[in-house]
């Protein structure tokens, strides 16, 4: 099989791809027997149908396009394996000669145009300066945090006056549409003001006391009818007021393991300032990306951002909301851009993921999501996802490995210690990967690479013809 391969743009390929009849042949005897078993003739069952037999009542015009139809997927794989194309989009085929339908002489030329990886000179990334927000802990900042903690002892009393903002209420719900009861609910417990039923709620029961009913007009989130303006009875059958416990040496020896209170809120106060270390580690990571995409030209490939965000707004059913759109595409540019800037720079700094690295990241993705990890595993199996996954964890992995050798300081122009999110790029120890992940073909930093072409926004592999059988003429 010959394939020459035409750039069109920096994001843009054109294969030719040249199949010969010894090629095509294994993709026209499987033909043969598939229409075998398919075809009704009289005098022969099915699959055991004879080709001459076959060419004289389906004709060998068939065969050969079935033929074609089923071979062309190998064929683009096999040219972009030997050509290191890396396609990043869905390919578009069109067949420009066919072989012969009489004795499918002659070669099948078929040309393919598909989005690629962009080819990109990467800046001197190395010692980097970046500049954070200061994290300074004020005395709000631990009274703030001893006032979670007291909340998660706090008790629920009931209380005789109007609900208000922070209050939990206990309440029936009733849906109608028309004359038709939609759902219902019973005893939920809601905060009041947390905005997190149904949109108009927290006005609805301002003011209102235990024993009263109400009505107000919202979207149904979810059932059948999600989307569809129902009226909604909503019925207060209690108001609770959190009760917290007195900030005293008794409440810290019950939350804490310390004896008096000064004690807890000191501890609170290392905990205030992790969690702002931990924001200046984010800041500092979105800062580098920012800074790294600044000085890295990338173009984009304009089709593969525009099948992101018509299938985004398709989903959101926001097709006509233009400035959603533009939203949307600038997100998805930025996403693109990073994905390929950082691939690159995993590739040159031989960035490994290990067996390890890739298990706590399937896990902790896990528990987002509420799934067990074997089986959010087995899920990302089946839907092909695994690449994408390694894909993430060598691309955070290659922040943390920037982020090591740059120069953070906050805002006063101190120096910032963020080794906590920063890595040394040394080899795995398990530098091999778990079956999964080697069944996915990714072990190295340039599988990687692959695999985030696998995981791009519409990547296709199995190419899709311009035109059917129409082409052969």
């Amino acid at each position: 099989m010959k394939t020459t391969v035409e750039k069109l743009s920096p994001t843009r390929a054109k294969l030719t791809i040249a199949v010969t009849p010894e090629e095509l042949q294994p993709s026209i005897k499987h033909a043969y027997e598939h229409i075998a078993g398919e075809v009704s003739i009289p005098g022969f069952r099915k699959g055991k149908v004879p080709p001459p037999i076959i060419d004289q009542r389906v004709g060998k015009a068939a065969v050969l396009e079935h033929a074609v139809n089923e071979g062309l997927e190998g064929f683009y794989r096999n040219a972009v394996e030997e050509n290191d194309v890396k396609p990043v989009g869905r390919p578009e085929a069109d067949i420009t000669e066919w072989p012969s339908d009489k004795d499918y002489s002659g070669d099948l030329i078929v040309a393919i145009e598909v989005d690629v990886r962009p080819e990109i000179t990467l800046p001197e990334y190395d010692g980097l300066e970046l500049t954070v927000d200061a994290a300074e802990v004020t005395d709000e900042d631990v009274e703030a945090e001893l006032e979670r903690l007291r909340s998660r002892f706090g008790t629920l009393v009931t209380v005789d006056r109007p609900a208000k903002k922070g209050d939990f209420a206990q309440l029936d719900l009733v849906a109608t549409i028309g004359d038709e009861q939609v759902d219902t609910a019973s005893n939920v417990s809601y905060e009041v003001g947390s905005g997190e039923l149904v949109e108009g709620i927290d006005e609805a029961l301002d003011a209102l006391s235990a024993g009263e009913t109400t009505t107000f007009t919202s979207k149904l989130l979810g059932g059948d009818h999600e989307g569809e303006d129902a009226e909604i009875t909503v019925t207060l059958n209690a108001v609770k007021e959190r009760e917290l416990p007195d900030a005293d040496d008794d409440f810290a020896q019950i939350s804490s393991e310390f004896d008096t209170i000064d004690e807890l809120r000191e501890s609170l106060r290392g905990e205030a300032a992790r969690g702002k270390t931990f924001g200046q580690g984010n800041e500092a990571r979105n800062l580098l990306v920012d800074r790294l995409l600044e000085l890295t030209e990338i173009p984009v490939p304009e089709g593969l951002v525009e099948d992101e965000v018509h299938r985004h707004l398709e989903a959101e059913n926001r097709l006509e909301d233009d400035e959603h759109r533009a939203e949307v595409k600038e997100a998805s540019e930025k996403a693109f851009r990073t994905q390929v800037l950082l691939d690159e720079i995993a590739q040159k700094e031989n960035i490994q993921v290990g067996q390890d690295e890739l298990s706590n990241y399937l896990v902790q993705a896990a528990a987002q999501y509420g799934m067990d990890p074997n089986e959010f595993v087995q899920l990302l199996g089946e839907n092909g996802q695994l690449p994408q996954m390694f894909g993430e964890v060598a691309r955070n992995k290659t922040i943390a490995v920037l982020l090591g050798r740059a120069v953070v300081k906050d805002s006063n122009g101190q120096p910032v210690d963020l080794s906590e999110f920063a890595a040394v790029n040394e080899p795995a120890e398990d530098a091999e990967t778990s079956d999964d992940a080697d069944a996915s073909g990714a072990e190295s930093s340039e599988d990687a690479t692959e695999a985030a072409d696998e995981a791009a926004p519409e990547a296709e592999e199995k190419p899709k013809k311009k035109s059917g059988k129409a082409a052969k003429a």
